[in-house]
């Protein structure tokens, strides 16, 4: 293959990557708590020389590595009061099949045993990492700090985590991330829970879909050049087999 189609084909599988993400993102553009994902791209360099180059090393793009925007959405009104919306820096956590889960997502309701779990089955914990109980029958409040109540008494604070770096959260689904080091959470400083509120996602749709209308221009241009390519490798064989 020649170095046109080479890079023209590196090219191609970057954006395909690219088209998944924005395809991803635009397809979660209205879930509650949803975060986002971007890429970082860099540019591959073979060590092995190229002797057709005259010992030039290929260079090929390359999708480095994903990331995720964890920015703040905007809080929607519900008027659900077991919907809780998160402003600041921080997650609900919840325990997962394997372990502790980290979540924006606040849409939660009460289960036949009494516990405030995710629409997924998870219970929500307090600061005690025990899942909070409450009487299915009786209303609840959730003060700004996180605190939550029924009948005036206090049945548990919610526990609300931050990392230094963030980074270290891999999604889990679409709304749950896990820890990934040994980068242990911290309690969350700068952050308010808001009862009856949702907070949506952080991704615009109409920005997304102009990002991915670029991308398969591009991935099309790329197409053709592959083409081009081709064309004229067949003609340059077919001169050749003239002489």
């Amino acid at each position: 293959m020649d170095q046109i189609s080479i890079l023209a084909a590196a090219g191609m599988r970057a954006r395909m990557e690219s088209m998944d993400l924005l395809a991803n993102n635009i397809a979660n553009a209205s879930t509650s708590g949803y975060k986002g994902d971007s890429e970082f791209y860099t540019l591959f360099t073979s060590q092995a020389e190229d002797a057709e180059t005259s010992g030039a090393t290929s260079t090929l793009p390359m999708i480095q590595k994903q990331w995720t925007d964890f920015s703040q959405g905007l809080l929607e009104p519900t008027n659900n009061p077991l919907d809780f919306g998160l402003s600041g820096k921080g997650f609900f956590v919840v325990t997962g099949p394997n372990g502790p889960l980290y979540t924006r997502s606040g849409s939660f309701q009460v289960s036949t045993s009494g516990k405030l779990i995710t629409t997924d089955g998870y219970p929500l914990l307090d600061q005690g990492g025990q899942p909070i109980q409450a009487d299915a029958n009786q209303p609840i409040e959730v003060s700004l700090d996180g605190n939550v109540r029924q009948k005036g008494q206090s049945v548990g604070k919610l526990q609300l985590v931050d990392f230094k770096d963030p980074s270290v959260l891999l999604k889990q689904g679409n709304n749950y991330f896990r820890n990934t080091s040994d980068q242990q959470p911290a309690d969350a400083t700068d952050i308010k829970v808001h009862q009856g509120r949702l907070e949506g996602s952080n991704v615009s749709a109409s920005h997304a879909a102009v990002r991915l209308v670029g991308v398969m221009r591009q991935f099309e241009m790329m197409q053709k050049a592959i083409s081009i390519s081709g064309d004229m490798s067949r003609k340059t064989i077919e001169e050749v087999a003239k002489v």
